[in-house]
Order: structure tokens, then C-alpha cells, then sequence
């Protein structure tokens, strides 16, 4: 998770919303990819650390099936992001804080509980959830 939020800093840096996402390969410990939110300097709304993070670990394996791999991002993923983490059929997602408004996880939509969710990781919250909070808490302040 300290990877992870290394690259959320980074995105707070390029005056992204700071989250930040790493997929760990569990058999060998190594990062595969690292990614942070990429939305405004890409003018993409699918440009979510976690998108950015599965894609570029797909290109770099060859495939599209992310079976053994761990993703660690440090915000709650939204539906759009879960659902992405079950076609690539992770094997466990970590996130840091929660989101009640965005997230597709714990909360919305939860897409792992639905019947027609086709993979569901194993799921671990709240991890470095105390200084993903405060990262976003201090965007967001500032831009107030």
C-alpha cells in the first residue's frame, strides 16, 4: 500500500485527485504496474488509477487474465473500476479509504455482490486508510 500511495502523491502533484493503484504479483512479491489518476492530464474519465494500473499490467504480461495478481489502490474502487477487476480476474483487491459517495465495492452498487458479477477477488479493506483519507482530505481542501 505505501507504493500505492507514493503514486497517489503523485497525482496530487499533477493536480489529479490523489489515488493511486500498484498490481503485485503475489507469487514472486514484485509490482507488475503503478499507476495514479491520469483524468485531467488525459482528458479521460476512464483514466482512474486503477484502470491505468490493470491495463498496463495486461501489456506487460501479454494477457488479459490477471489471475495470482493483487491490486492496491487507496481509495474504495467505483463500479466501473470493480467491475474492471473482475474481467481481469484479480485475486485480491486492497484499498485504503472508503467512499460512501463513488465507491462500487462497500458501497453503491457493491458489484462483487451481485449475481452477475463473473469473478469476485478477495476483498480487504480500510488498509492505509488513515493516510489515503488525509491525501484526499487535504485536495480537496485546498481546492476549496
Amino acid at each position: 500500500m505505501d507504493l500505492a500511495l507514493a503514486q497517489a502523491k503523485l497525482a496530487a502533484l499533477a493536480g489529479e485527485v490523489p489515488v493511486g493503484a500498484v498490481v503485485v504479483d503475489a507469487s514472486t512479491d514484485t509490482v507488475v504496474a503503478a499507476a495514479h489518476n491520469r483524468v485531467e492530464r488525459d482528458h479521460d474519465p476512464t483514466a482512474h488509477a486503477e484502470m491505468l494500473a490493470i491495463r498496463a499490467a495486461a501489456a506487460s504480461l501479454g494477457r488479459t487474465r490477471l489471475d495470482g495478481l493483487d491490486l492496491y489502490v487507496t481509495l474504495e474502487p467505483c463500479a466501473m473500476c470493480a467491475q474492471a477487476i473482475a474481467f481481469a480476474r484479480l485475486r485480491r483487491l486492497y484499498w485504503g479509504a472508503g467512499d460512501p459517495k463513488g465507491g462500487g465495492v462497500e458501497n453503491g452498487p457493491r458489484i462483487f455482490a451481485q449475481s452477475t458479477c463473473h469473478h469476485r477477488p478477495e476483498l480487504y479493506g480500510g488498509i492505509g486508510e488513515r493516510d489515503a483519507a488525509e491525501l484526499l482530505q487535504d485536495f480537496f481542501r485546498k481546492l476549496r
